[in-house]
């Protein structure tokens, strides 16, 4: 009777975990499919192991092949935290130093030193904390097939390489900005100390160890393991030709893995934490490497919450992929999410949360259930539009029943629900939108708060939605073939761009390596002309006078074109929408 009740009771629980799996993995591909994403690979850390780990889709859009636990993804700049841990795996075996000069031990290359480099150096501290002034952001990979320059010439902006030079251009340590260039020089002084190819000493002493088998950072590819990768697609989800690119700035932007892999990377981070056995850094040094250096950057890793919630992670995009890396510093629970599609959405954010609720973990927002109110038609119809969230980053609100909805990549993405007049709440996320009006009653922008991150900020309006039956006069019409040109160059890129007019300085360096969308470039229509002066919009260190909205032809059906202009007329940046 006794091992009949027990037998009962581990029947009941194993048919509760089945439905709530099933619950799990229902929203996750409803997600998807709301999303467009071909294929989406994960892996749950519960207690500092792996609980779950899942595959959905397809290894493209075809969807024959299964995407697998053991499909291989780009990890984007989740490649950093990993890469962070071999350099630090140096400092503690006295090859490095975290606050030495990098150029005491770089051979192959010098950081030039300049005014900014007067009285501070660039370290390796620095560089993985991201404050040591040094440019270029991200990298946009190589075309398979194509020429792949050396990492010397990547730091020195030579051709084939396709992004400007490696410089200071502010003090070390005076502040904090996000630099992919930094790291290509990690990647430089880690190969200078060792006398190792990169993916040969990563491999050796931080991804066998820690049980990594599924990853590398070759690039490019062997045959043998590109037949195991998903492809790639970017935000409009057209392919990414040659299924993906090649990434010799392989510290900033080139491991190739699986979420099981990087859950291992984490779990080992939490041990050493805890002072366990079997990880590749000691229990100081990983100390170190979450401890907050500035913005909520550690070292090669940044964090969230406060002492008793503390998680670190990185989130990654490569051409045509996306990748998240979010774990508790002591509680050993995580998540990490890849999918082979750029997409700008807060999907994996809802899959992150929907997952933390469902496993009761603490340190993560609970969400407030709004409570709508009534907003007439055309109230709503006025806040449609496109705003600046952030520099070089657009909100896109559309209203429909009642409701307010971010589009994201042509698809549906957060839902706002009107909670008076004028302002909305999302029902993902403990954030509110307030519109503000100038005195003819026109929408200028919006005030938004964030509760869960506890601050609030103004966001100016770009423009309406794109509309190709709505006809308006042109202003000035004399400009749009200066516009044209201007556009043209930016898509070459190179020699082309440089010797061109119409364009800003920094749209100029910018672009130096040319834009990948469109292709072609075969006529403008005039659509709407918004003047936002004032409003506080800067794209690529350029104040912004007037958005000019133009339908495109082009290789792209249906697809229109924002240029930033400058008070001079100058072109400082362009956007593609689909409406």
């Amino acid at each position: 009777m006794k091992n009949q009740r027990l037998f009962l009771i581990l029947s009941f629980l194993l048919v509760v975990f089945h439905v709530q799996a099933d619950d799990l993995d229902d929203f996750i591909r409803s997600q998807m499919q709301k999303r467009g994403i071909p294929g989406l690979s994960l892996a749950i850390i519960q207690d500092g192991k792996i609980l779950k780990a899942q595959s959905y889709g397809f290894i493209d859009k075809d969807g024959k092949v299964p995407v697998t636990t053991n499909t291989l993804f780009q990890a984007g700049s989740v490649s950093k935290s990993v890469a962070a841990m071999g350099a630090l795996y140096l400092v503690e075996h006295n090859k490095l130093a975290l606050d030495e000069n990098v150029n005491v031990k770089l051979k192959s290359w010098k950081v030039p030193d300049n005014e900014f480099t007067n009285d501070k150096k660039v370290t390796l501290r620095g560089i993985l904390s991201h404050t040591t002034g040094l440019t270029v952001h991200g990298f946009p990979g190589y075309a398979v097939g194509g020429k792949v320059p050396s990492v010397v010439q990547i730091l020195d902006g030579a051709a084939p390489a396709n992004t400007p030079p490696v410089r200071v251009d502010f003090v070390p340590g005076s502040r904090w900005r996000y630099s992919g260039g930094g790291y290509t020089v990690m990647q430089q002084l880690m190969v200078d100390v060792t006398g190792a190819d990169f993916p040969e000493f990563m491999k050796s002493h931080v991804l066998s160890p820690l049980g990594m088998k599924n990853s590398t950072y070759q690039q490019p590819l062997p045959p043998e393991l590109a037949k195991l990768t998903a492809t790639g697609y970017y935000n409009n989800r057209s392919l990414v030709e040659g299924r993906w690119h090649i990434y010799p700035e392989m510290a900033a932007a080139g491991l190739w893995t699986t979420p099981s892999d990087l859950a291992r990377f984490a779990i080992s981070i939490q041990n050493a934490y805890a002072g366990k056995s079997g990880s590749v850094l000691s229990q100081s040094m990983t100390r170190q490497m979450l401890t907050d250096q500035k913005n909520r950057d550690g070292l090669g890793v940044f964090l969230q919450g406060d002492s008793t919630t503390l998680r670190f992670g990185h989130n990654g995009r490569d051409e045509g992929f996306d990748a998240l890396l979010t774990a508790s510093v002591d509680k050993g629970q995580g998540i990490v999410i890849m999918i082979n599609a750029n997409d700008n959405s807060h999907m994996m954010g809802r899959i992150v949360d929907f997952i933390a609720d469902y496993y009761h973990w603490n340190g993560f927002p609970v969400k407030t259930k709004p409570a709508a109110v009534d907003v007439d038609s055309k109230t709503l119809t006025a806040f449609e539009g496109r705003y600046e969230l952030f520099n070089n980053r657009m909100i896109t609100f559309e209203a429909e029943n009642q409701r307010l909805f971010t589009i994201e990549d042509g698809f549906v993405d957060e839902e706002f629900v009107p909670v008076a007049t004028n302002k909305f709440t999302s029902t993902d996320r403990n954030v509110s939108v307030t519109f503000n009006s100038d005195a003819n009653g026109n929408v200028t922008g919006f005030r938004l708060e964030d509760n869960d991150q506890h601050y609030e900020r103004k966001v100016p309006r770009i423009g309406p939605l794109a509309d190709a039956h709505k006809t308006n006069t042109d202003p000035d019409p004399s400009r749009t073939p200066k516009i044209m040109a201007a556009l043209q160059a930016m898509v070459k890129g190179g020699k082309i761009l440089e010797e061109a007019s119409g364009l800003t300085l920094g749209a100029k360096r910018d672009f130096a390596g040319g834009m990948p969308e469109p292709q072609t470039l075969k006529s403008l229509t005039f659509i709407h002309s918004e003047n936002v002066a004032g409003r506080g919009i800067k794209r690529h260190e350029s104040d912004v006078s007037e958005i000019v909205t133009y339908q495109l032809k082009s290789n792209q059906p249906d697809t229109y074109i924002l240029v930033h202009l400058t008070s001079d007329g100058l072109v400082t940046d362009c956007d593609l929408v689909a409406k």
